[in-house]
């Protein structure tokens, strides 16, 4: 088999890849960008509540999570990573379910560290994954066949030493409604799609054991 070259791409500047990452989320993905978002040095942020929402939790915690989900076969979702913050994307409207849902499942105000981004909301668009052998967009890198979501994260931010937003887990593309995303089960959803449930609890449960073990760890105070 006579293996494939790629074509050679001219050098990318600051617009270009500006132009090739609200291309790939506005016209693959279909998700809406923030308007001027991208310009005078200003990263691309997207718009939430529309396509999707957002759970923001501490990176421990979420690297715990993803590998309780992946020992119990759970389905994937896109997973991005910003700073010491991990950003799980979940279906539009879930923001507006998790204080009652934290409540049914007996977390309540346990979990402070747990936060959702729902409409009106906004964050930092990570660059896109390049494809395989495909040089550009200077995005996170392509994951490797059998690689692990927390190994591969690591990887990708290891590379972004400015603390930039970057996949740890990017969204498929296509039409960005076709993107399986954690739902609550009586919703339905995309075929394939994780339960909102499930992620919830475990990653309340991962935030508590990391509040914790920080206080565990802190030195006692003498009077």
């Amino acid at each position: 088999m006579v293996p494939t070259v790629p074509l050679p791409r001219r050098p990318l500047d600051p617009g270009d890849i500006t132009s090739d990452v609200l291309h790939w989320y506005e016209n693959e993905l279909g998700w809406a960008t923030v308007p001027g978002s991208g310009s005078g040095g200003v990263p691309v942020r997207l718009v939430v509540g529309r396509s999707f929402d957002v759970l923001d939790v501490p990176a421990e915690a979420g690297f715990a999570a993803l590998r309780h989900r992946g020992q119990v076969r759970a389905p994937a979702s896109p997973v991005a990573l910003h700073g010491n913050r991990m950003l799980l994307l979940v279906a539009a409207g879930s923001a507006d379910e998790l204080p009652g849902l934290l409540d049914w499942l007996e977390w309540g105000g346990l979990t402070p560290d747990l936060r959702a981004i729902g409409a009106g909301g906004h964050i930092e668009a990570p660059l896109p994954p390049r494809p395989p052998g495909v040089p550009g967009p200077p995005g996170s890198p392509a994951p490797a066949a059998g690689s692990s979501p927390g190994s591969q994260g690591i990887a990708q931010g290891r590379t972004n030493p400015q603390g930039a937003a970057v996949w740890l887990r990017p969204p498929e593309t296509g039409c960005g409604t076709a993107v399986p995303l954690p739902t609550m089960s009586a919703l339905g959803g995309v075929g394939g799609a994780p339960d909102l449930v499930r992620l919830v609890d475990t990653l309340a449960t991962q935030c508590h054991r990391v509040r914790l073990r920080r206080a565990c760890a802190q030195p006692l105070a003498f009077s």
